[in-house]
């Protein structure tokens, strides 16, 4: 029997699905901006992927090189970088698959929210894949108190960036993206929403 979890990882079951559908495929370049542990980047790794990560906080970085010395020894440390999103030192277009999952609703405002953003998104590649997972507010609208900003105090006691439809409709268009899948959002009783967003960067 085929041990998933150890395939796979702890992955993002939206990033999966991209995953099935055959979005993301062999050979392809995969950035995780944002990457965390590198929760997301074990089957990449695994699979041969070249992957490359980057985070703000050195111990999340220094886990990912760890990780992937044990999985996929080949690729460099250097692939893998302790950098604020927003002024990374990835070139532009550094890779046909990026990451941004559960990142940019720790924005601390709409202007901190927009460079992260732009951060991101400057290293997808024409016609590359950009999979986003965020916070927002939509089927919970009027439930969340704001603090400015974009900012609001969520059910569950934190406090997050939170984005809506129009809002990322807007963003899409001014990016420059087409969305590949209608926005698909989670609402966690009484908790909070997380939405789906991707799309892709025209050539």
């Amino acid at each position: 029997m085929i041990d998933l979890a150890s395939l796979f990882g702890p992955i993002d079951i939206y990033l999966f699905d991209q995953l099935l559908r055959g979005r993301i495929a062999p050979g392809m370049t995969v950035l995780d901006a944002g990457c965390g542990h590198g929760r997301n980047l074990v089957f990449f790794l695994r699979q041969g992927f070249e992957v490359y990560g980057v985070d703000q906080d050195p111990a999340a970085i220094r886990a990912v090189r760890s990780l992937a010395a044990q999985v996929a020894p080949r690729l460099p440390e250097a692939n893998f970088k302790a950098e604020p999103l927003e002024s990374s030192s990835f070139p532009d277009h550094a890779a046909e698959v990026v990451i941004s999952n559960a990142v940019l609703h720790f924005a601390r405002d709409e202007s901190h929210f927009a460079a992260m953003l732009r951060g991101s998104w400057r290293l997808v590649k024409p016609n590359g894949l950009f999979f986003c997972r965020l916070a927002s507010s939509i089927g919970m609208e009027h439930r969340f108190t704001p603090l400015g900003g974009r900012r609001f105090a969520l059910l569950d006691g934190s406090e997050r960036f939170l984005v809506d439809e129009a809002y990322l409709l807007a963003l899409t268009a001014d990016l420059g993206g087409v969305l590949l899948d209608p926005l698909k959002t989670t609402v966690v009783q009484d908790q909070r929403c997380m939405t789906t967003w991707v799309m892709r960067r025209r050539a």
